[in-house]
């Protein structure tokens, strides 16, 4: 089974969001894996940001629960692929010593909605829903 462990910066807008589409659109592509979120830094423990809940409600993700946590040891020696938000999450990983064909940047790139307002948080959704569309097709082309 596949290890997905969607990073971004404080583990509390991108990458819940992420994890909780990718729960719902991984299941209409039939994949089983298990998966999770983190942060390169800076949280541990805070709740996912109001704005984050709301526009993934929208579209019937439930990501109310989440709590922030860092990206530890565990996650770096047993995830087959790292979904990361931007390249400067990527390098962060490589220098974590994981090899670039597990590091996987989400739709080129999404940008930090942190601190905008709620039309800024749908667009990231909407960046984050394509993204992770592609990464299903990917991983359906490589694992299923």
């Amino acid at each position: 089974m596949l290890y997905v462990l969607f990073v971004c910066t404080g583990n509390t807008c991108r990458s819940p969001m992420a994890k909780g589409i990718f729960a719902k659109i991984s299941r209409e592509y039939g994949i089983v894996s298990q998966f999770s979120s983190a942060a390169l830094g800076f949280s541990n423990g805070q709740p996912v940001s109001e704005k984050a809940v709301e526009v993934c409600k929208e579209i019937g993700v439930d990501i109310s629960e989440h709590r922030s946590r860092i990206i530890r040891e565990y996650d770096v020696a047993v995830t087959d692929y790292f979904v990361v938000m931007t390249q400067m999450h990527a390098d962060a990983i490589f220098s974590l010593g994981v090899p670039k064909g597990k590091i996987y940047i989400l739709g080129g790139g999404i940008p930090d909605p942190y601190g905008s307002d709620l039309e800024t948080y749908r667009e990231c959704r909407r960046d984050i829903e394509r993204g992770i569309d592609e990464f299903c097709r990917f991983l359906k082309s490589r694992h299923y």
